[in-house]
């Protein structure tokens, strides 16, 4: 998949996101990347063979207090190369995509990562019955 059509897909699952969350989506920017940096893989201790789909990088919005302003935006990176090593086929690497963007997002509105776990849960749950 090129680039630019993985870039649509990151488009769609974000078109995906319900507006009432995406109006409070606040100073963050969303980027697409093969491959995570050298430096995140150091920084999230990734040793080698472990693959990582998205990462959230900033202060989210239950963390932001009077003092912030004039910060640089929060980063929401999606990584194409993983999704595409481990996606069955491009209707799995477009669920893969939405799955990944609705997690990072999440880190943004301030779930931790235990907290963004079991809300998938529930939710492949009531997708499930």
């Amino acid at each position: 998949m090129t680039g630019k059509e993985f870039e649509k897909l990151v488009g769609e699952a974000v078109d995906t996101i319900p507006q009432e969350f995406l109006k409070k989506l606040n100073n963050v920017a969303i980027v697409v990347a093969d491959e995570p940096t050298l430096q995140q893989r150091v920084k999230l201790r990734l040793r080698h063979g472990m693959s990582l789909f998205g990462l959230y990088e900033g202060v989210s919005l239950l963390r932001r207090g009077a003092g912030y302003t004039g910060a640089l935006p929060d980063k929401i990176t999606i990584f194409k190369r993983p999704m595409e090593y481990f996606a069955r086929d491009n209707n799995d690497l477009k669920e893969i995509v939405k799955h990944t963007v609705w997690h990072e997002i999440a880190h943004h509105f301030g779930m931790s990562e235990s907290q963004v776990r079991a809300s998938e849960a529930k939710r492949r749950e009531k997708t499930a019955s």
